[in-house]
């Protein structure tokens, strides 16, 4: 398949994702709703995501590349007014009849399209062009993963912080219990220290919860292309708190996904047309050896026009070429078929890389998918009923403070574990769908 059918073939297969944003717009400031779901945040990024208004502008700069390489050179006049000096008797004198001439060039245009320079420099602009459209579309994959990657971040601490509240609203009536039975005597001072260091645990894990979930707002913010002053808002997305396989990796092979990712990486398109736009620098290389040449048409009058002209009206045609006798733009092929060979072992790197992103994310994910079932099982469960049946028998004085804080402390680490786990499981989906270039999550 030729360079040219090539470009056509994946121009016509190149469709962007998503909703693109305008690359003559100006970035602008903006409020952030109060309560953001991940396709609220999705789409503000496509809007306002300065990463992709960047390429969006390298888009446009590849489309002025395009028109300047269809462009044909304007026609050149030359227009002259002058006089003669004579010497022939005595001193010099102008004569009066004055000098007239007129001239016109087509600056080679006509040869750059015969010979067909125009139409390879097109060709070349073109899947320039193509690459740069699939280059933007590959930012889009990847910054969006980071879009979703950072939500799931944001999802988590807030869960976290809810937890953390839940566990120091249990732990202040947990020491005003205790403080309760010192000052009946049932318990010692030791006790009531353990339960208070308990309570100060609580707080501080609550502080730490609080900065982590304003982080993840302000790393969001940053993706979402905010300049102005970050408000605090709630990320909402239940379907991401909870542990479920998404259909389309319901039934999924490392074979299948890299076929899938083979076919829809941008990255690989993106690459396909450098090699197109290679291969026609190669063919434009080799016919500049062809050398322009120019057309002209050439007008001069001295006199009035008559036959006692000195210069009677005279008409000349022009041709005007180079004669490529010392060079032949030797380093000119030379270079350009450097860089064709440079694409195809771009084009074969990519691929490996390609097939090792796949297995990467894909062990990624079977890792997690193992935790987060074990975790959805029984354990958190268990682990939260233990815990309240201690707290139960503490409070009636059956059980000890120390039975009492060690049922916590683990019921404490399961959760914060479990959320853990569900945040790397959903963040690993995200990643798989970067490696694969396609969308399997909610």
């Amino acid at each position: 398949m030729t360079g040219r059918a090539i470009i056509t073939a994946l121009l016509a297969a190149s469709v962007a994702s998503g909703q693109t944003a305008d690359p003559s717009a100006t970035p602008e400031s903006f409020e952030l709703p109060r309560v953001l779901t991940l396709q609220a945040a999705l789409q503000i990024f496509r809007q306002r995501g300065l990463d992709l208004m960047i390429a969006d502008a390298a888009v446009q700069s590849a489309a002025g590349d395009v028109r300047i390489a269809r462009a044909v050179p304007n026609l050149a006049l030359n227009l002259g007014f002058g006089k003669s000096l004579d010497c022939s008797e005595g001193p010099c004198k102008f004569l009066p009849d004055p000098v007239l001439a007129a001239g016109l060039s087509d600056q080679s245009a006509l040869g750059a399209i015969l010979v067909g320079k125009v139409r390879l420099r097109t060709n070349v602009a073109e899947a320039a062009l193509a690459a740069a459209k699939m280059s933007r579309t590959d930012a889009q994959r990847t910054l969006e993963s980071q879009v979703k990657q950072q939500f799931e971040q944001v999802l988590v601490a807030q869960d976290a912080l809810s937890f953390a509240r839940e566990v120091q609203k249990g732990t202040t009536r947990m020491l005003e219990l205790t403080a309760t039975r010192y000052r009946a005597g049932a318990i010692s001072e030791a006790d009531l220290a353990r339960v208070e260091t308990t309570k100060l645990e609580a707080d501080q894990a609550v502080n730490v919860a609080e900065q982590t979930v304003r982080l993840a707002q302000v790393a969001v913010a940053l993706l979402l292309g905010m300049r102005s002053e970050i408000p605090e808002f709630v990320a909402e997305q239940p379907e991401l708190l909870r542990y479920f396989v998404p259909p389309p990796l319901a039934d999924i092979s490392a074979k299948s996904l890299l076929a899938d990712a083979l076919a829809h990486r941008p990255d690989l398109q993106a690459l396909r047309f450098q090699r197109a736009r290679a291969e026609a620098a190669v063919s434009l290389a080799k016919r500049l050896r062809v050398p322009d040449f120019a057309l002209s048409l050439q007008y001069t009058q001295q006199g009035n026009g008559g036959t006692g002209s000195i210069t009677p009206p005279t008409f000349t045609f022009g041709l005007s070429t180079p004669l490529p006798i010392f060079y032949q733009q030797q380093g000119e092929v030379q270079k350009a078929e450097a860089d064709y060979r440079t694409q195809l072992l771009l084009f074969a790197k990519l691929e490996s890389q390609v097939t090792s992103d796949v297995e990467s994310a894909l062990a990624g994910f079977v890792a997690s998918q193992r935790l987060a079932t074990r975790m959805d099982g029984r354990l958190l469960e268990s682990a939260k009923r233990a815990r309240d049946l201690v707290s139960l028998q503490y409070e009636k004085g059956a059980a000890s403070l120390l039975e009492f804080l060690d049922a916590q402390r683990t019921y404490i680490t399961i959760a914060l574990e479990r959320l853990q786990i569900v945040g790397n499981y959903w963040t690993s989906v995200f990643k798989l769908e970067q490696a694969v270039g396609r969308e399997f999550s909610p």
